[in-house]
């Protein structure tokens, strides 16, 4: 594994309470190692994929209804969702036609991995966790790229919409989407209260089924149950979706730690899957573990980066996507790691080529062998490829000015408005 003590780390940060203090004003004078000037969302005056994301927004932001689903996708970074997370309150904050629903998630604890400390799944019963970035396993892996496995007669499972970081704003839904092996009819599923489904709708080529509830709730009980006493009998937890009625932004994470783009590539019904939604803003921030290597292939990464832009724009051909550099970071805690310089220059090439964005956070941190600065200032672990709580604070912050700035320019609105708004609600 490319991280020894990486579990105990996310899950130390991950269930803390995030605060949601914007910081970037109180803190620029103290890391001067940042270059804060340069940050910027590059290339997307040019685009018009980003003039028409930048229209849906402030039209959210003055308070007016539209919908925008936004996707993020990475490793670990991602999977603990506190940056993006952080992200994802303010933009769903900013007004009060802002807030969509929570959307698509993942029970990572089914599949004893780390999980995010804004929602909780309880469950009993033995589940074993497969991830596809884990060579040796193997099985049936959807969008979120992680899948549990249960085996035996019946687990009840508790999901709730609102955890920790969720004490005001709450979340609610009245629809939940199951993910699963829906070509297998080895289990069913039950809910507590039986009273509760009004409705209920298969989808086989997205692999899951959907409940229309007779009312609005902030959580939900249900069980798998086998049917019959097959021994090859076996139900894969393959994601779960939170929805409501809701008009405004909703904030998809997709992160699996270790992941790179040849793993995503491992899960057979990733595209399938996305296929199911119309993303607005796609933002990816894959590369910290491509580059995780003596010999990195810049070829093969431009490949399959370029094949995951083509399945975006084949879900939503006017999607907005933001292609965001890695983080510097150290090769087994001793070596600056040199090859993140070489997917910088792939990813810049690529948005070119599609008329995307880029968000250069490799040269905002300081550029190669600047994770020692921020290791030596607490915004970095020892491992120099995560971030501490407060690191990943700041670097929340400073992509939502870079983004809020683009969008003010964009508009051709005053510096700052829109970000003072989104702060100071």
């Amino acid at each position: 594994m490319i991280y020894k003590n990486l579990l105990g780390i996310l899950l130390l940060i991950s269930t803390s309470t995030i605060a949601q203090t914007y910081l970037l004003d109180s803190v620029k004078s103290q890391y001067d190692f940042v270059d804060w000037k340069i940050n910027k969302i590059k290339y997307a005056d040019d685009s018009p994929a980003f003039t028409r994301l930048y229209k849906k927004l402030n039209t959210i932001a003055e308070g007016k209804e539209d919908d925008i689903h936004i996707f993020h996708i990475g490793g670990s970074h991602i999977q603990a969702d506190i940056y993006s997370n952080k992200l994802r309150s303010y933009l769903q904050h900013m007004s009060p036609t802002a807030k969509g629903q929570r959307g698509f998630l993942y029970p990572y604890r089914m599949a004893k991995t780390n999980n995010p400390g804004n929602y909780k799944v309880d469950y009993d019963g033995e589940w074993k966790g497969y991830r596809c970035s884990v060579m040796k396993d193997s099985i049936a892996w959807g969008l979120s790229g992680v899948t549990a496995v249960f085996k035996d007669s019946v687990s009840h499972i508790k999901v709730q919409a609102n955890y920790r970081n969720y004490k005001e704003h709450t979340y609610s839904f009245n629809k939940i989407r199951i993910f699963y092996n829906d070509w297998n009819s080895d289990y069913e599923l039950k809910f507590k209260d039986s009273l509760i489904v009004a409705a209920h709708t298969e989808n086989k080529e997205g692999h899951y089924v959907e409940f229309e509830l007779n009312k609005t709730v902030e959580e939900i009980e249900f069980c798998v149950e086998k049917i019959g006493d097959s021994e090859e009998a076996e139900f894969l937890m393959m994601g779960l979706e939170l929805m409501n009625d809701a008009h405004g932004i909703e904030y998809t994470t997709i992160g699996v730690n270790g992941a790179s783009f040849a793993y995503y590539d491992r899960c057979r019904y990733f595209e399938e899957q996305l296929q199911l939604y119309t993303p607005d803003l796609f933002i990816v921030s894959i590369g910290t573990n491509d580059t995780y290597m003596i010999e990195f292939n810049a070829d093969e990464f431009k490949a399959y980066y370029e094949q995951l832009i083509k399945s975006v724009l084949k879900a939503n051909p006017e999607a907005a996507i933001l292609l965001t550099v890695p983080n510097d970071s150290y090769y087994k805690k001793k070596y600056p790691n040199p090859n993140t310089r070489v997917a910088r220059t792939v990813i810049y090439e690529l948005a070119k080529q599609y008329r995307m964005a880029v968000w250069d956070f490799y040269e905002i941190m300081g550029g190669l062998n600047s994770s020692q600065k921020w290791y030596e200032n607490k915004l970095m672990p020892k491992d120099r490829i995560h971030f501490t709580r407060r690191g990943y604070s700041i670097k929340a912050d400073l992509l939502l000015e870079a983004l809020t700035n683009s969008w003010e320019t964009s508009l051709g609105l005053q510096p700052k408005t829109v970000l003072n708004q989104i702060i100071n609600e």
